[in-house]
């Protein structure tokens, strides 16, 4: 009879301690679980921002003062800010080094450049070479913009050169986009200073 009562006493135990784990579970403050859940929300865009247009000012090989524009649209229905760029160079027969302190953003286009934008920090991934591109201040949905990266000279060999282009919406959980390649072509011939 003692073991009986024994073994039923170790199961109310048990039975009273996953009921008071439970309880505390269901009482947690619905705030606390209201402020986990936004910080974890991820942003997007609605509409996605598309690249327009890329563009080098100077398109012969192994040129000095070039500037590459990338002109980028975020649609008035896109619901999201755009704050990051990420540029990385896809294709290409050479490796182009850039001068990241150089980079500069406008509204509008590199035809049509109108205030110019603050940016708060531009990096390079030293293995895979990825720019990244924070601006102070996010862009609003409706807005045309271009960035522009300033290598330190163009390429030494002529051809087809691809940029991919990511965004990423402000927020504390941005979800990126790719928007897909810029072309830029260079040429081996009268613009190009070097050319041997």
């Amino acid at each position: 009879m003692p073991k009986i009562n024994s073994a039923l006493l170790k199961i109310a135990v048990t039975l009273i301690s996953i009921v008071t784990l439970e309880l505390s579970v269901i009482a947690r403050p619905i705030s606390a679980q209201t402020t986990i859940s936004q910080s974890q929300t991820p942003s997007f865009f609605r509409k996605s921002p598309r690249l327009l247009d890329a563009f080098a000012t100077h398109s012969g090989v192994r040129m000095w003062s070039a500037t590459y524009y990338f002109d980028l649209v975020i649609p008035a229905d896109a619901e999201a800010s755009l704050q990051t760029i990420v540029i990385n160079q896809r294709r290409g027969m050479d490796e182009i080094n850039f001068d990241l302190k150089k980079t500069v953003a406008y509204l509008g286009n590199h035809r049509h450049k109108e205030e110019q934008l603050a940016i708060k920090n531009v990096s390079q991934d030293e293995k895979t070479k990825v720019i990244t591109i924070v601006l102070s201040n996010p862009i609003s949905p409706g807005k045309n913009f271009t960035v522009g990266l300033k290598p330190k000279r163009n390429p030494d060999y002529e051809g087809e050169y691809l940029f991919g282009v990511t965004v990423f919406p402000a927020g504390n959980n941005p979800r990126g986009l790719y928007l897909g390649p810029g072309r830029l072509h260079f040429y081996r011939g009268n613009d190009s200073l070097f050319d041997l």
